[in-house]
């Protein structure tokens, strides 16, 4: 077995805490129910996450969001057994695909060298049912910065050369499942893991406030649907890339 086989770890990266919930954590939570350690990195801050009837958007008030958004991220990952969440902290709303994200996530990548990675699409589907809020700018940004993270610069010791100097060897991950893709070619079956995904959505109290309910509705059909697809009750899609 290879060192990628051999090493069970994942991590799931994404742009705002509460993403995960959506479109990966019935996976993550599989993962970690089969042994797997699963880390959830999170890139933006959540800061521009309060309500939209706000009139004080003022920097403390955006720091009490950012730290509600940090306590309900946690909480989530307790109900789906991760074994840590990570916060980069990039402003809410401004995230690029710059060198600091980048080195960033070489760094974590490197550290905990997983064997799977799951991202969000760096691209639109452009389908008739095209759903804006799947692709938040942010979002695209975040799945960008990660591939790009992952080819060529974890696994290339002239990227990041101070990297070296802080004991990161490179790293190649050897699986990338990407969320909400153009293409879909692979499924997982989450029906297994779907309450303790409709769960950590429900931890997000100052992001889903009374539409608890109607969300569940929402990713329970969601889901739904993908399982018919592919047999299951319930399921996540994926386009899955074998790397390395």
């Amino acid at each position: 077995m290879t060192e990628q086989e051999q090493n069970k770890v994942a991590m799931l990266v994404v742009a705002h805490a509460d993403d995960a919930e959506f479109d990966g954590a019935g996976t993550a939570a599989l993962w970690a129910r089969e042994g797997w350690e699963v880390y959830f990195v999170i890139c933006a801050d959540g800061g521009s996450g309060g309500p939209d009837s706000a009139t004080d958007v003022g920097a403390a008030a955006r720091q009490q969001i950012v730290e509600t958004r940090m306590q309900e991220q946690r909480a989530a990952g307790k109900i789906l057994g991760l074994k840590d969440v990570f916060f980069l902290g990039y402003p809410d709303g401004q995230l690029q695909a710059s060198l600091e994200v980048r080195r960033d996530l070489v760094r974590l990548f490197r550290r905990y060298r997983p064997s799977r990675v799951i991202c969000q699409s760096p691209d639109r589907a452009w389908t008739p049912s095209l759903n804006l809020y799947r692709y938040h700018p942010d979002h695209l940004t975040a799945g960008r910065a990660t591939l790009e993270a992952i080819y060529p610069a974890t696994q290339n010791p002239w990227d990041f050369p101070e990297l070296l100097a802080e004991g990161l060897k490179p790293h190649t991950v050897s699986e990338i499942y990407i969320t909400v893709p153009p293409v879909v070619n692979q499924a997982i079956d989450i029906t297994s893991t779907m309450d303790l995904k409709v769960a950590a959505l429900r931890a997000h109290v100052s992001q889903i406030g009374d539409q608890a309910d109607r969300l569940e509705e929402l990713i329970r059909s969601i889901d739904s649907e993908a399982g018919k697809r592919h047999g299951f009750t319930y399921a996540e899609e994926f386009h899955h890339v074998k790397h390395g």
